[in-house]
Order: structure tokens, then C-alpha cells, then sequence
């Protein structure tokens, strides 16, 4: 019979599908299973409107590998395909009957047409340099046969086949230098593609498989014994009704799924239906990916379309602060381009996206408040991803996020929210007091931090590097602003003690002076302090950046040598202000004093000294004396 040339641009567009839309060459069995899935979708559908319904049980699709003949065949018992149909379907790139159909059945619920521009038969030439498609069609008494090599065309044949449905036969190419084609000859290889795209195909995936078997009666004898063989589960997980899936199937599902050891901290198992229907499993882990904090961590849920995998990885459903969450999503309502490997990004899938941030925030939202050990287990692992969130896009999402995160209290002695923190403050309190430092024993033995505590104020303790950076950011919570009690201008004076203290480091101005100078610019200015207890020095900021958040930029490694305004403050009240009085006339004591004092002070705030040794003499020599 004569060759027939493809009615589209055939070459041309042929090659473009093979060598550019189509960048995975796995995802051809993806394919022809979702079309093969179709094909029963069609029987089953006309057995109803014929009146005379099939029994689903009886529908299958089957792969059979011969790797003498270098063939894959894949059989389905569908509705099969006439000559027309032949010719319209396979003769026409991107014409497609599943569209037509698609369209004519409407929205039958027991019915999913999987494909839909008419392309995915054709990624079969990705690993195939001849293909034929044998058919009979349903209440028809013939077969033919189609086959082709690629964009020369096609031959259209009458055949024998006994029963109705499709075989399409893969003629795999020959390996060579560049690509190899025989792994798909590989049972394994096989198993492991329809696990990986097709485990949700409602019809059992069959396939005869050998294994070696002890003969029976003997205790070293082997035989090859075919076993036939269903790959994939067919019903998926988060399509079955929530109040029949124990805890147990979650947890293994999370764990087979995601290859993670441990089961998951916390479940949420979601169905939408409306506008976009859609079903969800998420899952929050119970610990951090080794890579999480990397550059080589890629978010994002997997992405199922009537349960054919489309995606891998969909970034788009994740916002960047939820990117610790694993999981999928399975709608048929997202509009999928002409390759399915990516999506068009349209309105649905920004409603979905929407949709499942609300819900995660929720679920959190719960059980921070229900179940406050979990929820403290899970900010251990992942509130920094949070305040990430309150920080990035300046600022953009912190209202969202804020009641998200929790901080040492000082006097509730463990995390508390920012709404716990107000419901508890004083009367007379008018701002969020917070300190920050490398540790929660650091901060709470910060000179500054015990005249506080001492009257009695509850102070945040902020201990991660970027917890400054976020309460920055937030500026205020429900009209209460964040004070840094070691900011120069943090004061609990009264108006009495303020007059006293002003008075006081007025008077010995010129001292303070001296002292800066002998600092050479390393502090703004000296003064007497009030806030201080029983130590005698600390270190104040003036500023946006404190003590805490130059470590924490200069760590990074675009280091650009960031400096905060440092102020040195003296206790009033400590035997070394009297000490200092008294010295002020000497210039090398005074030098000396006001050198040990500084270094005193920069070790309290964990910062590093630039002249130990100088500093270690000085000491030695005060002590020998």
C-alpha cells in the first residue's frame, strides 16, 4: 500500500516534538498509558449510553518487552480505533480524538480523558525509529494495522486481530555513543517509569515478569518462573474518603513516597470542589532535609492531572516560607500546554497555589494553639523559614506570618507568641522589650537584661541571627513597638533619676571626652548609665544596627566591614565610677581603665578583641601593683 505523508507540516513539526517539547524520553510510556487509559474511559463510557454495561474489572492494559526483538508492546482492551480513525487521529499531528470525546462526554464523573492536544502519541519516535499500531475497533469485525518511521509518513494496513482494542509496538532505536535505549528493555526500568508517572491509572498495568524461584523439593536447584505482574496501585491515597485512611497509610505513603526514615510530623489531607476541584495531601516533616538550608534544595509539591503525574516539582503551589512542605496535587481543572511537563500559568493554578498557603497557614495556626509541644518540635526545624518570610519581600507577608512566631520569654522561662506576650504585659509597659545574643543563657546574663527583669518587665529573648531583622521589619504588633533594651535610648528611669543622671555625666563631660578619644573611634560616646545593676559596664547601640546584627551581616560572606554606633556605658552606681572619678586627672590611668573597661564590655557582647595581649599587660599590671 502506498505511503501517506502526515497532513501537518510532518517533518518539521515531528522533529520539533521529539527534540523540544519533549525534553524527558521516559514520558513516553507516560503517554501511551494515559492514552491506552482513555481508550477504556471511551469503552466503558459507550457501554453505558449502549445500555449494556461493562464490567470494569475486566479492562487492562499490558507491557510486554522483548529484548531479542528490541520491541516494547503496550495492549489495551479498549474501544480500539477503525480505519478513520487511524487516519484521523495518527495520520494528523495534533489532532485529538480524546479532545473530541472530552468534550462530547462533558463532565461524566466516572470518566477522565487523560490526553488532550494530540501530541503525547508521538514522543513513542523519541525512543523508537519504527512504530506500528495494530486495532479493532469495538463492534467492528477488522483490524488494521498503522505504522510508520518517523516524518516520511505512514502506511495504513488491514490486519488479523482476535480481539477489539489496541497494541502499539515500539521498535527501540539502536544504542550508540551519545544514547542508550536498551535500559528501557529492563523490567525494572519499566516498573520503576510506571510507579513514577502512571501508579494512579485506574485500570490495573500488567506485565509478565521473571523470577527465580527455589524448586520445590530442592534446596540449591533454581527455575525462571513468569509471573504476571499489576505495577501500579490504581487508587490513590488522597482520593479515598478521609475517614477510612488510617494514620498508618498517611504515614507510610509520606515515608515510601518522599524517602524520608521518620514519619511526618503533622498530615493535611484536603479536597476542594467548585470553581477548580482539586485534591491535596501535604505533609509538614518532622525534621529538616540535609539540604534544606541550601542552594541545591528545590521546593514544591508534585503536580498530578487525573492522576498522571505532570510534574516533579511544581514551585508555583509553594510560597518560598512554605517551602519545608512535601506532598501533591491532583486536579484535572489546570491547563496543561502541549508537552504536560509544564503548565501554563493560568488562573486556576494561582487559586490553587492560594488556596493551599491558607490551609497550611491554618493547620499551623491550630496547632500552635492546640498542641504547643508539636508546634514548638516544628519551629525548631523550620521558624526560620517563617521569619524569612515576615523579612523577604519587604515586608510583604509579615502580617500573614506574624502570629506564626514564637520567642524565649524571660519570665515565662519558654516560647511564647507576640499576642501571649501583650495579653501579659504591665500597665505601665508600652513597647515589646526584646534582647538579642548567640544563646538564651548569653542574653539573660546581658548587663542589660537584669535591671529589666529586676522591675519586673518580661523581655523576648531573639537568638537565631535574622530574629533581629524580623522585629525590624515587623516595627510594631497590635500598636505595641519592639524596644531593644540595649539601645542607648532603652530607659526606665523616672523623670527624677533621668534629671540626676543627665546632671551627672554633664559634670564630668570632659572625662567622657578623654576617654573616647583614648577608645580612637571605636565608641560614638562614654556616659554614666542607670541600667546597669550590679555590673559595671556594657555596650550600647545608637541606631538601626546593634551589636548583634553587625556579627551577623559581617559573617556573611559579601562582608562589607559593617559597623554599629557603639556607646559605653558605666554603671553610676559601681565602686568604678568612683574609681574613674578620682583617676580622671591622670592620663595613663584613666587610658588604662578606660581600655580594660571597653574590653570587659566587648566580651560581654561576644564580640572579639583586637589586642588581647595589650589587654591581658594591662590587667597584669593593675593587679601588681
Amino acid at each position: 500500500m502506498r505511503k501517506k505523508e502526515f497532513k501537518a507540516e510532518s517533518k518539521k513539526l515531528l522533529d520539533l516534538m521529539v527534540n523540544s517539547i519533549y525534553t524527558n524520553k521516559e514520558i513516553f510510556l507516560r503517554e501511551i498509558i494515559s492514552n491506552a487509559s482513555d481508550a477504556l474511559d471511551k469503552l466503558y463510557y459507550k457501554s453505558l449510553t449502549d445500555g449494556g454495561e461493562k464490567d470494569r474489572k475486566d479492562f487492562f492494559i499490558q507491557i510486554d518487552l522483548n529484548k531479542d526483538e528490541r520491541t516494547i508492546t503496550i495492549t489495551d482492551n479498549g474501544i480500539g480505533m477503525t480505519e478513520k480513525e487511524l487516519e484521523n487521529n495518527l495520520g494528523t499531528i495534533a489532532k485529538s480524538g480524546s479532545f473530541d470525546f472530552k468534550n462530547e462526554a462533558g463532565k461524566q464523573k466516572e470518566i477522565d480523558i487523560i490526553g488532550q492536544f494530540g501530541v503525547g502519541f508521538y514522543s513513542a519516535f523519541m525512543v523508537s525509529d519504527k512504530v506500528e499500531v495494530i486495532s479493532r475497533a469495538y463492534g467492528e469485525e477488522k483490524a488494521y494495522k498503522w505504522e510508520s518511521e518517523g516524518a516520511e509518513g505512514y502506511i495504513i494496513t488491514p490486519c488479523e486481530k482476535e480481539s477489539i482494542g489496541t497494541s502499539i509496538i515500539l521498535y527501540l532505536k539502536e544504542d550508540d555513543e551519545d544514547e542508550s535505549y536498551k535500559e528501557f528493555l529492563d523490567t525494572y526500568k519499566i516498573e520503576r517509569m510506571v510507579k513514577k508517572y502512571s501508579d494512579y491509572i485506574k485500570y490495573p498495568i500488567k506485565m509478565n515478569v521473571e523470577e527465580e524461584k527455589l524448586k520445590e523439593g530442592s534446596k540449591d536447584e533454581y527455575e525462571t518462573i513468569i509471573e504476571e505482574k499489576v505495577l501500579n496501585s490504581m487508587i490513590p491515597i488522597w482520593k479515598k474518603n478521609k475517614s477510612k485512611i488510617k494514620q498508618e497509610e498517611y504515614d507510610d505513603f509520606y515515608k515510601s513516597k518522599f524517602f524520608d526514615y521518620e514519619k511526618p510530623l503533622q498530615t493535611i489531607h484536603t479536597a476542594v470542589e467548585g470553581q477548580c476541584s482539586y485534591n491535596a495531601l501535604l505533609y509538614i516533616p518532622s525534621h529538616a532535609p540535609y539540604d534544606f538550608y541550601s542552594k541545591e534544595y528545590e521546593k514544591g509539591l508534585e503536580l498530578y492531572s487525573n492522576g498522571v503525574m505532570i510534574m516533579e516539582k511544581c514551585a508555583d503551589l509553594l510560597p518560598d516560607y512554605f517551602s519545608f512542605v512535601k506532598g501533591l496535587v491532583d486536579s484535572s481543572d489546570l491547563s496543561l500546554n502541549i508537552s504536560r511537563e509544564m503548565l501554563q500559568q493560568d488562573r486556576f493554578l494561582q487559586m490553587i497555589a492560594k488556596n493551599i498557603e491558607k490551609k497550611i497557614k491554618s493547620e499551623l495556626s491550630k496547632m500552635l494553639e492546640k498542641d504547643r509541644e508539636k508546634y514548638i518540635e516544628f519551629f525548631k526545624n523550620f521558624g526560620i523559614q517563617i521569619k524569612y518570610g515576615v523579612y523577604n519581600d519587604y515586608g510583604m507577608h509579615k502580617e500573614e506570618l506574624k502570629d506564626l512566631l514564637i520567642f524565649y520569654s524571660s519570665k515565662e522561662k519558654k516560647m511564647v507568641t507576640l499576642k501571649e506576650y501583650i495579653k501579659n504585659m504591665k500597665e505601665n509597659q508600652d513597647s515589646i522589650y526584646y534582647a538579642s545574643g548567640e544563646s538564651i543563657d548569653k542574653v539573660d546574663l546581658l548587663p542589660q537584661v537584669e535591671m529589666v527583669k529586676d522591675k519586673d518587665f518580661e523581655i523576648l529573648y531573639l537568638t537565631d541571627y535574622v530574629d533581629e531583622f524580623v522585629v525590624q521589619m515587623l516595627m510594631e504588633y497590635d500598636g505595641k513597638k519592639f524596644v531593644n533594651v540595649c539601645d542607648k535610648d532603652f530607659d526606665l528611669d523616672t523623670e527624677e533619676e533621668k534629671e540626676a543622671l543627665q546632671k551627672e555625666n554633664e559634670n564630668y563631660k570632659d572625662m567622657f571626652t578623654s576617654m573616647k578619644e583614648i577608645l580612637s573611634g571605636e565608641v560614638e560616646s562614654v556616659r554614666f548609665t542607670h541600667r546597669l545593676k550590679k555590673h559595671p559596664v556594657c555596650l550600647t547601640t545608637e541606631g538601626e544596627i546593634s551589636n548583634q546584627m553587625a556579627k551577623v551581616l559581617n559573617a556573611m560572606p559579601n562582608n562589607q566591614g559593617v559597623q554599629s554606633k557603639k556607646i559605653m556605658e558605666i554603671n553610676e552606681e559601681h565602686p568604678i565610677a568612683k574609681k574613674l572619678k578620682e583617676v580622671q586627672g591622670n592620663k595613663d590611668l584613666l587610658a588604662s581603665y578606660t581600655k580594660i573597661l571597653y574590653a570587659q564590655a566587648r566580651l560581654i557582647e561576644g564580640l572579639s578583641l583586637e589586642n588581647p595581649t595589650e589587654i591581658s599587660n594591662l590587667i597584669c599590671d593593675m593587679i601588681a601593683k
